[in-house]
């Protein structure tokens, strides 16, 4: 990798990691056109250096709004309010149990007892063109159903059983790509009449604490790769920089991405993106086509 193309991947990623359209699909697809392995480790691990970078657009674009919900104008924690953070709590654990769950079942069985692979990984999905264009589809056809609800959904309050919900559908869409983590969340909340501004919150808190699991998970699968030499992850090191410096563009993007996310839910325009994720599978499945 060049720093041009780090830098187009970052940008890519930035903007569509926060909108409801599968940053890992555009991400994959631009790599496809690159000459680059979407499965490599050194490209999953820049992945995730770039997911850090969006995570800490979040962070930043949401403190204040998470703040309000957390703290009183004294700035100690209000008791009625620390119960959206047992929803993240509760939602975040499903998440975990289903996603390593499905991650387990996907590896050992499809992958390596149904397929015949030596080495499951779930990274092999990422190869995967048809797969992702189904993902997208999936998530697409699920925004524009979610979307009729989208008016009616007002409630201000997380219930256990919406948090559980919500956290179920983002396990579902961790182990593959093109599957919008957010758009599946946001669209699970318009389900469970949680409110557009309340949606956009929680779907996005619970970003931020699947976010470093998945960062440490990659981290590992690099450095397993960098002992037994495989390519440029043989010399992780080299990997560090210019990952920092995708991290960069992809916070100012992510940023961008955000404000013009909210604006989109304000005007209730949710199903324009499902429109779009229809439209790009059927650009994953021309680069099928033309990459094979």
């Amino acid at each position: 990798m060049n720093i041009l193309q780090i830098i187009v991947l970052a940008l890519i990623q930035g903007a569509a990691e926060l909108l409801p359209v599968s940053s890992s699909a555009h991400v994959i697809v631009a790599e496809k056109w690159m000459g680059l392995d979407p499965g490599a480790p050194e490209m999953t691990f820049l992945l995730v250096m770039l997911h850090t970078g969006t995570m800490f657009a979040v962070l930043f674009y949401f403190w204040d709004r998470w703040k309000k919900l957390l703290v009183n104008q004294k700035g100690t924690v209000r008791g009625e309010h620390f119960y959206f953070v047992k929803m993240i709590v509760i939602a975040s654990a499903l998440t975990g149990v289903l996603g390593l769950g499905l991650k387990w079942g996907i590896e050992n069985i499809v992958l390596m007892q149904w397929l015949g692979h030596e080495k499951g990984e779930i990274e092999h999905l990422f190869r995967s063109l048809p797969l992702i264009a189904t993902s997208l589809t999936v998530v697409g056809t699920l925004i524009l159903v979610a979307s009729q609800f989208e008016k009616s959904a007002r409630n201000s309050r997380l219930t256990v059983s919406s948090a559980a919900w919500i956290g179920i559908v983002q396990g579902l869409c961790l182990p593959f790509r093109g599957f919008s983590r957010s758009g599946a969340t946001i669209s699970t909340a318009f389900f469970c009449g949680i409110n557009r501004k309340l949606a956009e919150e929680f779907s996005f808190a619970l970003a931020v604490v699947v976010t470093p699991p998945v960062i440490l998970l990659q981290t590992k699968r690099l450095l397993k790769a960098a002992e037994s030499g495989l390519g440029a992850a043989s010399n992780p090191i080299h990997l560090f920089l210019p990952g920092l410096l995708g991290m960069g563009f992809a916070f100012l993007s992510g940023l961008v991405a955000l404000k013009f996310l909210s604006n989109s839910l304000e005007k209730g325009q949710w199903k324009y993106f499902g429109y779009y994720c229809y439209g790009f599978s059927a650009v994953v499945l021309a680069t099928q086509w033309m990459k094979g």
